[in-house]
């Protein structure tokens, strides 16, 4: 399993280079080929690389991604290791362990009829490309197994919020700052009772729907020189919800904005990337790997809920899918510099997932 995670972990996937991200398809492909036994489809999709099996009509989906968030040269700073053992490397967390570990349960059943495995390209990006993907084969499957990175302590992910992305512009009217700003519409002054109205609906969304919605502006932007009133500001809005009906609520009132100033006029893009994955998705799923890890002898798996961070299983539990997250690599520090894992933990979760999948075929 080592050997095999080295050799996905120093195949750079950057996700915004899409040559990297096809070399690791190629990569991903013959290490599946060789465990799997079958070959695989690749599918390139607006450019980006992504690597498919299916064994007989789908009842059970196994879903991970190769991309990654480090650039390209990354192993120069961050070095494949392994010592003491703990595995380092980028990408070996979130998620190169999770796809070996996959491949290897799935080669040790007896049979994979009824399993497809979808590895996608784009998922740290928001899955452009690969959503749509994700959502057919789910809506042909009875359970969908994430191989995302576990919680702490290698908790599994029994729900995760729903995510949203906005961009608000304000569009005002320049004047010189210094001789008559009485003549301009000032954006910056504008985007900034916007950004204070975004706040009000946070709170209102969680108190009308119960906690858990977060609205955050990210980045900002306004003016173009030090001397000019602006014209034009950029917000962009990060948005997690923990149920349907909070990223409905949320969506009606970030679009329903409208200007502190009058002569100011805005304009808003974006919405819903990815739907929740409920705690109702994943129910069953989990008691039954609770029950199959007590069989194997390990420890209680626990549960992570209302994560904040999205993943392929938003899409799959989406569209009606059952879906367990989190069945991938226990270790720490997806997308930091610490980012490892625990190889001691490897096989048992292997085994773990073997017998999840082989409950369901």
């Amino acid at each position: 399993m080592l050997a095999d995670l080295e050799e996905l972990v120093t195949c750079e996937s950057y996700s915004a280079d899409h040559t990297a991200v096809a070399r690791s398809a190629h990569v991903v492909a013959e290490q599946g080929t060789r465990l799997l036994g079958g070959q695989p489809h690749t599918l390139v999709v607006d450019g980006v690389t992504h690597v498919r099996w299916t064994f007989g009509p789908p009842r059970v989906l196994l879903v991970g991604h190769h991309d990654t968030v480090w650039p390209i040269g990354s192993l120069t700073t961050h070095p494949w290791s392994v010592e003491d053992g703990v595995a380092r490397g980028p990408g070996v967390f979130d998620m190169k362990a999770g796809l070996v570990q996959m491949f290897h349960a799935l080669a040790s059943l007896p049979s994979l009829d009824g399993v497809c495995v979808l590895v996608t390209g784009d998922e740290e990006v928001g899955s452009g490309t690969s959503r749509h993907l994700v959502e057919d084969l789910a809506r042909q499957c009875a359970a969908a197994f994430v191989l995302e990175p576990s919680g702490p302590g290698g908790a599994l992910k029994t729900s995760r919020k729903g995510v949203s992305f906005y961009g608000v512009t304000v569009l005002g009217r320049a004047a010189h700052a210094g001789l008559e700003p009485e003549k301009g519409i000032n954006a910056a002054t504008e985007l900034a009772h916007q950004i204070l109205a975004l706040r009000q609906i946070a709170d209102t969304v969680n108190e009308h729907t119960g906690p858990g919605t977060t609205v955050t502006p990210t980045l900002a932007s306004a003016g173009s020189t030090a001397n000019t009133v602006p014209a034009r500001a950029d917000l962009s809005v990060d948005v997690r919800v923990p149920g349907a009906a909070a990223q409905d609520t949320t969506d009606r009132l970030i679009r329903a904005l409208r200007p502190h100033d009058p002569r100011a006029s805005l304009r808003i893009t974006g919405g819903p990337n990815r739907p929740p994955l409920e705690t109702t998705a994943s129910e069953k799923l989990f008691a039954l790997a609770e029950d199959i890890a007590a069989r194997l002898g390990m420890a209680p798996l626990g549960h992570a809920a209302a994560v904040g961070g999205g993943s392929d299983g938003n899409y799959t539990a989406g569209v009606g899918c059952p879906t367990l997250d989190g069945l991938g690599a226990v270790g720490d520090g997806a997308h930091a510099d610490h980012e490892h894992v625990l190889t001691a933990t490897m096989p048992p979760r292997s085994r773990l997932l073997a017998h999840l999948v082989g409950a369901l075929q």
